[in-house]
């Protein structure tokens, strides 16, 4: 009889606990989706300040703005911690054509990658070899390649359902392109930009010389899709052409930023904490409104939500807005290092970095044990159309903070339209949508309330 009773006891403990959730929960969408601040934010992030390239005066305007927001949030602590972070400029915006016969000519979108050399003053005239990736380099062997201009030509694959594991699969041309293509004798590359339609938008990105000698690395563009087609279509037709392209972005030395961090001290478990995070950096093409500026303004808006539904933390809950994830992760890398340094405990660390549309649910990097435990939350997120509860992976400026004792998660939102919008001219704040915004910012600090609830399971 007594063993019936505690099960009784236990089973209508956990009720109650769930009761209490669903309460909180559903306050705290009332609250994002009648009295948000997230889109006001991201509105004058984007458009009185606008693209934030790392060791640039509108990151540094960034950084003074939502120190600023944070200020007056009445958080219990808010700080700018210093980030040495590299300083690369685009310049002039670049110019390209394609030459079909001498005097003959079709001007065709590109952008600089991110950390490329510059072309020559007069930029560079040279015919065009088309690969589809790097591995089609070898194909093509150091004789075909000599003195070109190496065209890669892979398009993201249009057949997968989230358009970021096309990314994946295609985005090493872009990274590696220009240290491949220079061992076969290429002058220059231009990649066909990352975007699953075709517009006339080039899309920019970081990428690597690997261990290529200064002197000897060549100049690496973008070009749109709809260029793209443009090139391939006229190879196909005359392979002779030329190719002609300019740009004078250039390497400064390394800058001083910060990362922006503020939180809410823990009342029953201060030494433990958890983070919700973005990226403050962006491209300069566009205003960096869906990367990533909407998942900074999440992440400001999950501290907001929390304190204005009442809610008061077991645990120390933290905000950081990384600094240089587009070129070069030092705001994460500084942030897991000082965590380190100070021995702090992190259990959790949430990031958005995937745009700002309609919430689907949450990636995790953690043990089993933990992730049965975010499992057994999926009823509470069902309301709100929250279906996805995947393992696997988080986001990049949380990954450095990666160990046995934590758990790592990425907001999954609809990913259909994101590389519409990635690293382009395309990425504003017309682009946004404010509900989808709100939803996203009340999923996330739904996530964060039920870990501080119940904590990280060893």
């Amino acid at each position: 009889m007594r063993y019936l009773l505690l099960v009784f006891l236990l089973i209508a403990t956990q009720i109650e606990a769930q009761n209490d959730d669903q309460k909180q929960i559903n306050e705290i969408y009332k609250t994002a989706l009648t009295n948000g601040k997230g889109y006001a934010w991201l509105n004058y992030l984007s458009n009185q300040i606008g693209g934030r390239l790392s060791g640039s005066l509108q990151a540094q305007k960034a950084v003074d703005y939502t120190k600023k927001i944070l200020d007056s949030m009445g958080l219990d602590r808010v700080w700018l911690q210093p980030v040495k972070v590299p300083k690369w400029v685009r310049g002039t915006p670049e110019f390209a054509y394609i030459e079909s016969d001498p005097g003959l000519t079709n001007n065709v979108p590109i952008c600089a990658l991110g950390g490329s050399v510059a072309t020559p003053l007069g930029g560079i005239k040279a015919g065009v070899v088309e690969v589809q990736g790097i591995e089609g380099l070898k194909v093509l062997g150091k004789e075909k390649i000599q003195g070109k201009i190496v065209f890669f030509n892979k398009a993201m694959d249009p057949t997968n359902i989230n358009a970021f594991v096309s990314y994946s699969s295609s985005v090493d041309q872009r990274y590696a392109g220009a240290a491949e293509a220079v061992k076969y004798g290429a002058v220059g590359i231009i990649v066909r930009s990352l975007n699953l339609r075709l517009d006339d938008f080039p899309h920019t990105g970081a990428m690597s010389y690997g261990d290529t000698p200064v002197e000897s690395r060549i100049p690496a563009a973008a070009i749109s899709t709809n260029g793209a087609e443009l090139l391939s279509a006229t190879l196909k037709l005359n392979p002779e052409i030329n190719f002609f392209f300019r740009q004078n972005c250039k390497i400064l030395p390394d800058a001083d930023s910060y990362n922006v961090i503020g939180e809410i001290k823990g009342s029953t478990y201060p030494n433990e904490i958890l983070v919700v995070g973005g990226h403050l950096d962006s491209w300069d093409l566009g205003d960096g409104s869906h990367d990533d500026g909407a998942g900074c303004v999440q992440s400001m808006e999950v501290l907001r939500l929390l304190k204005a539904t009442g809610y008061r933390p077991k645990r120390t809950i933290r905000v950081v807005l990384f600094m240089n994830e587009e070129n070069g992760l030092r705001g994460g890398t500084t942030y897991a290092e000082q965590a380190s340094k100070n021995n702090e405990k992190h259990i959790f660390a949430l990031e958005s970095d995937s745009g700002g549309f309609t919430p689907r649910g949450f990636s995790f990097d953690c043990n089993e044990t933990n992730f049965e435990q975010v499992e057994g939350w999926k009823s509470l997120f069902e309301p709100y159309l929250l279906h996805l509860f995947v393992k696997g992976g988080s986001e990049a400026d949380i990954g450095p903070l990666k160990n046995d004792n934590i758990v790592l998660a990425g907001l999954i939102p609809d990913s259909q339209r994101y590389f519409d919008h990635h690293h382009s001219a395309n990425d504003t704040f017309a682009h946004v949508n404010k509900r989808e915004l709100e939803l996203g910012a009340a999923s996330m600090a739904s996530l964060i309330y039920l870990f501080d609830q119940y904590g990280f399971k060893e």
